[in-house]
């Protein structure tokens, strides 16, 4: 989907789509495909959670259009399904292979502590706390912060896939950074 989206034509999609019409939300599948499963692919890492990713983003579209209250906001609105459906694969093949939050943040730590029973005990409550701040952030600042320090994506590449401007995806870093480090002083 490019970034010179017609804003309109979508939400006169989104009206038809809403009166049931299964050729407007075809469309809208359509315009909006490519976005959604690029994002996928960048969030999860891996081709088949991918695409089953991109099918129940569009299940619950399909089957919450209705509750869209403002058809402009269509884009905006898919974005955040996008990214509540890839957090939450993720989450259960966390949970899956046994892997929780704090076991995560672990991984990306650096190893050389290892020999120190003390500072492994620390960091772990830093991270279980980081974690907990992170989740804490509002959705659009937690989400790239995952994309950007998680997925170790580009701003361009966050931006690209939020659908929001490079500018836009810095200060949501800049104000997720803050947040986080206040959040860590207390």
């Amino acid at each position: 989907m490019a970034k010179d989206v017609d804003h309109s034509y979508i939400a006169t999609l989104v009206l038809r789509a809403q009166a049931q019409n299964s050729d407007a939300f075809a469309e809208l599948y359509g315009m909006t495909y490519n976005k959604v499963y690029n994002y996928a692919c960048h969030y999860l890492k891996d081709i088949h959670l991918a695409q089953d990713a991109v099918q129940e983003v569009y299940i619950t579209a399909l089957k919450n259009i209705n509750k869209l209250k403002d058809p402009l906001l269509f884009v905006a609105w898919l974005n955040q399904i996008s990214f509540h459906t890839c957090y939450d694969i993720c989450e259960k093949k966390n949970k899956k292979y046994g892997v929780v939050d704090d076991e995560i943040l672990e991984s990306i730590c650096d190893d050389h502590i290892s020999s120190n029973p003390e500072r492994q005990t620390l960091d772990r409550d830093e991270n279980r706390r980081l974690q907990e701040a992170i989740n804490r952030l509002p959705v659009n600042e937690k989400e790239v912060i995952i994309m950007k320090f998680f997925n170790n994506m580009k701003l361009d590449e966050i931006a690209n896939a939020t659908d929001v401007s490079k500018s836009t995806v810095k200060r949501y870093l800049a104000n997720a950074m803050e947040r986080l480090q206040q959040s860590m002083k207390d």
